[in-house]
């Protein structure tokens, strides 16, 4: 490898690994399967490549492979529907029709953009088509693990968003109370005027150098808000939801969030339209 090569390849970030396979174990043969994502033919063989050199200390006998991407088709831009094909290929290393196991059963699974690596290790018994079955069980696991957290990263990421409009949102309903509490009723400047008065009538006159300004009383004062607005806090990473890859529980968190919104947007609406219980002196909880 040229100075050049060995300096590309030891800068670039190294392919993740997005889910291993439980290690099959059959006369002494070992089998285990590895799914990483792969949008090009170049990043399947890197994945293949990588894996092979974290196996140097013990080399596998075989790592085979296979990959499925979306590609641009010649001459489109990508913008219409039937701009894409899907990319596939093979590679057995050795393990004849090995790596065609492993791409039907990333197409029965509906695995596209990764590449699947199966390393075995021979143990120095034949074991005919048992192999295949063993190179098909480990391909299937590490492709509902794919599976599962592509779904994951989408409600994750549907999850942050919703946290950012309901902050956005409580946000804008607590400026809208405290500018409406903020405004000025008949009823105060009527008191004010009255305790103005009053203090006028029964003060003796003076010169004005004798007399200091007038300290202004609490009602004209300039009002405060009645809450502060929150900060918009940097987005949960839902680290509890991606070591659990619990789905179930981010849609149920997606549910929550939609239904939060709703009613504080509810709120709000009342509030923009002057119907809030504020008026009324029944002041709802603003969580």
């Amino acid at each position: 490898m040229s100075g050049l090569d060995s300096f590309i390849t030891s800068s670039a970030p190294p392919p993740e690994c997005i889910a291993t396979s439980t290690e099959i174990e059959d006369r002494e043969s070992i089998f285990v399967g590895h799914i990483y994502r792969a949008a090009t033919a170049v990043q399947a063989r890197a994945a293949q490549a990588h894996l092979k050199r974290s196996h140097a200390k013990k080399p596998a006998s075989h790592e085979i492979y296979a990959y499925r991407c979306m590609a641009l088709k010649k001459g489109r831009d990508g913008l219409g529907e039937d701009d894409f094909r899907v990319e596939e290929g093979i590679e057995d290393d050795g393990e004849s029709w090995a790596g065609s196991k492993i791409l039907k059963v990333m197409k029965d699974t509906g695995v596209i953009d990764a590449v699947v690596i199966v390393s075995r290790w021979y143990g120095g018994v034949m074991l005919g088509p048992a192999r295949f079955t063993h190179i098909e069980d480990c391909t299937r696991e590490v492709c509902r693990a794919f599976a599962v957290k592509d779904e994951l990263d989408d409600c994750i990421a549907t999850l942050i968003a919703l946290d950012e409009t309901l902050l956005r949102l409580r946000n804008k309903l607590e400026s809208v109370r405290a500018s409406k509490a903020a405004e000025p009723t008949p009823a105060r400047d009527a008191s004010s005027s009255a305790s103005a008065a009053i203090a006028s009538a029964s003060t003796p006159s003076a010169p004005d150098s004798a007399n200091p300004a007038p300290t202004p009383s609490a009602a004209d004062a300039e009002p405060e808000p009645l809450a502060k607005k929150r900060k918009l806090e940097p987005a949960q990473d839902y680290a509890d939801l991606r070591r659990g890859a619990d789905v179930k529980k981010a849609k149920r968190l997606i549910t929550a969030r939609e239904n939060s919104i709703k009613a504080v947007q509810k709120l709000l609406d009342k509030e923009l339209a002057g119907k809030s219980p504020l008026n009324a002196g029944n002041a709802p909880s603003a969580q």
